[in-house]
């Protein structure tokens, strides 16, 4: 049988975690964010502590690539720490909404910023997203490398832009950051923690993918030293930018500014630089939200291509293209329900809605694997370990049960939503995989 090769380095590894982490987050947060807070202050105090709270989740999910550098990532270290049933869990929800979600969401935010070249309406935005998707995911048919090309492409473009984008546009302002001192009512309604915990969620949101670069460790030529690296380096990469960014976007067109834009980014671009600017960074966006696309695609159907070969999903998607040596029919599936999931919401916002919420859980109980794993030493010991344990992780458990928890408290009603479409995988696992 034809096997995965392993041909991804360090290069690649970098390149995977920037292309997904940075898709469409930093382009269309912000100003959902400023409806929340008062005053910038506060925002850059939380995009800083959630920045601080992933990195402590990447180092956590470096050692667990490192110790077992396996395709599949979350779903090898659950079932490995907790049985098959919370594998099969974990993949499930990746199949039908933790990552076809974004897929669709980055998809459609491509269509959307098209939009921004020529008039479009919304039927052609549903048929440009669904053949973004068609496209990607024959790129990725036809070999990792290709996939890995067009993410080292975005990754560059993406980080080249928005780093000549915050250099050249904080140099414009000319020293005037007194926008950054304006406090206005936050116009969203869940009260002051309520508030807060509603705009972590979407830090949250626009950090993830950092996570993914373990669902290729089979792929790559020396897990054990290329995880931990592509963790450090790509985090430090990502948190700059986003810094950046944020301290650009409220210097330019303010926190009033921010709540009436729907594309802050060339709004920004506009006051800065004018049409050619904005036009400019619109591509940017595309590039960056389409590379997100590529990379979720490329790493994700590794998940489903592992849970087959263990038998916790249907034996269809353990196939690997004889030529290509590609998980060809995981790649199907994972195109295919996500222009499922076009069609029926057709909407950027309703489509990543209690995606952040599923995630943590998950996130959760891979920690909990962790402690596991180091109080028993199971796995190679001999690669990367974390530091300061257990202080770190007790850490960063703590910090994913508040948010669980108080987002349950503040959106009950989208919460159980979300929890029960989570909890559906249930019966499909005692009805076929069981055994």
């Amino acid at each position: 049988m034809a096997k995965l090769k392993k041909t991804l380095g360090l290069f690649d590894g970098i390149a995977l975690l920037v292309g997904i982490t940075i898709g469409a987050g930093i382009f269309k947060t912000p100003q959902v964010i400023a409806s929340y807070i008062n005053s910038f202050s506060i925002i850059i105090i939380l995009w800083i502590s959630v920045a601080v709270f992933v990195y402590i989740g990447a180092l956590i999910y470096a050692e667990l690539g490192s110790r077992f550098p396996q395709t599949g990532g979350e779903y090898v270290y659950m079932e490995k720490a907790f049985g098959p049933f919370f594998g099969f869990l974990f993949g499930w929800a990746q199949l039908f909404i933790i990552r076809t979600s974004p897929t669709a969401a980055l998809s459609l935010l491509s269509a959307d910023y098209l939009g921004f070249f020529f008039q479009i309406n919304q039927t052609q935005k549903v048929f440009i997203a669904i053949i973004i998707i068609i496209i990607f995911g024959f790129i990725n048919t036809l070999g990792v490398n290709r996939g890995s090309a067009y993410n080292k492409f975005s990754s560059s473009v993406k980080i080249t832009g928005l780093m000549l984008f915050c250099l050249i546009g904080l140099t414009m302002t000319n020293g005037d950051f007194s926008k950054l001192s304006e406090s206005v009512s936050a116009t969203a309604n869940l009260g002051p923690i309520g508030n807060i915990i509603a705009a972590t969620m979407m830090i949250v949101f626009s950090f993830l993918g950092w996570d993914r670069v373990g669902y290729v460790a089979g792929e790559m030529k020396n897990p054990e030293r290329v995880i931990p690296q592509s963790m450090f380096y790509g985090m430090l990469i990502v948190t700059t930018l986003y810094l950046g960014s944020n301290i650009l976007y409220h210097s330019v067109i303010g926190l009033e500014g921010m709540r009436s834009s729907s594309i802050v980014a060339s709004d920004t671009a506009i006051s800065l630089f004018g049409n050619i600017g904005a036009s400019l960074i619109s591509i940017m966006v595309i590039i960056s939200a389409t590379g997100s696309v590529n990379g979720t695609m490329m790493a994700t159907t590794r998940v489903y291509y592992a849970m087959a070969k263990d038998g916790l999903i249907f034996k269809w998607f353990n196939f690997i293209h004889p030529k290509y040596h590609t998980p060809i029919n995981a790649i199907i599936a994972h195109c295919s329900w996500s222009i499922i999931l076009i069609l029926v919401r057709q909407n950027f916002e309703t489509l990543v809605a209690g995606m952040v919420f599923a995630i943590l859980i998950f996130y959760g109980f891979t920690t909990i694997a962790f402690f596991k794993f180091r109080s028993k030493n199971i796995g190679n010991n001999n690669g990367y370990k974390l530091p300061y344990f257990p202080l770190l992780p007790s850490l960063y458990l703590l910090g994913i049960i508040v948010l669980v928890v108080l987002r349950a408290f503040y959106e009950p009603w989208k919460s159980m939503q979300d929890l029960l479409f989570v909890l559906s995988g249930i019966p499909v696992y005692y009805i076929f995989f069981k055994k």
